[in-house]
């Protein structure tokens, strides 16, 4: 489920098209505010038209095809098939799971030539790494389940044998968490605290905010938890908090939005 990127000229027109339908008219969004923001000028939207492009960029009402996927160099872990009923597991302060998840991640820092402290023997890109749904059961978690469960301290261990891995390496690691599920609140602290970057999503769906007209516009929050610190002892705060995320035809765009009388410059991805 993959969304297709943007790889030719006739799809980055497209998405152009798409930009320019989806633009609201100024007579529409113009609202009163600080006179101190009217002052200001006028961003520019970075976009994937743009002279100076950077990044990547993707379509998101197509899936990306299978062919690419498979001409990618890319390696999956799935747990059920790396941990057999039978097999007898040694007392460990981790999971089976969280075991041979650092295991695998070990081998193909060592076998792919990632590792950092060895000198490279060719050029190397980053050892792009996404683990989803971490903490659940489907991990052989019990976080999710108990408030106190026995392996309470086996996911912020992992995390920390995790992010030593990456230090010592070529690596980045994006990982997503149903922290809604977790019922000990000191766990998702202790996460946050092991973790360089942390943003929430909260959805609109089901929730009192979805038939709010202050709303209307977007489909969810976006909650920046924490932001990378560098030769720092605490973290810098951004200075825009309140961000908004909406699905058009082909895009995901995170905006500032309006809750009071202040209005901050779009964010588009």
């Amino acid at each position: 489920e993959l969304p297709a990127p943007l790889l030719d000229d006739k799809c980055k027109k497209e998405f152009d098209e798409d930009v320019y339908n989806h633009k609201t008219p100024e007579s529409n969004i113009k609202m009163k505010i600080a006179w101190r923001y009217q002052l200001l000028p006028k961003m520019e939207q970075i976009g994937p038209v743009s002279s100076s492009r950077f990044g990547h960029y993707y379509d998101a009402s197509k899936r990306m095809p299978q062919e690419l996927i498979e001409a990618s160099n890319w390696h999956g872990f799935f747990l059920p098939e790396k941990i057999s009923s039978t097999l007898k597991v040694e007392p460990c302060s981790l999971t089976p799971g969280y075991t041979k998840l650092l295991q695998f991640i070990q081998n193909i820092i060592y076998e792919e030539g990632f590792d950092g402290s060895n000198p490279q023997k060719k050029q190397r890109n980053i050892l792009r790494i996404g683990i989803q749904n971490l903490g659940s059961p489907l991990w052989g978690d019990d976080i999710c389940c108990a408030e106190n469960g026995g392996n309470s301290h086996s996911l912020t261990k992992f995390l920390y044998v995790l992010r030593g891995l990456l230090r010592t390496s070529l690596s980045a690691c994006i990982i997503t968490m149903p922290t809604h599920l977790i019922q000990n609140k000191a766990i998702i602290a202790r996460v946050t605290t092991l973790s360089d970057i942390v943003v929430g999503l909260e959805s609109f769906i089901g929730s009192e905010r979805e038939t709010n007209p202050l709303y209307k516009d977007y489909h969810g929050l976006i909650h920046i938890r924490q932001i990378p610190r560098l030769n720092n002892l605490i973290c810098d705060e951004s200075d825009v908090k309140d961000l908004a995320f909406k699905l058009k035809r082909k895009l995901f765009t995170i905006e500032g939005w309006r809750k009071s009388l202040w209005s901050f410059p779009n964010l588009r991805i």
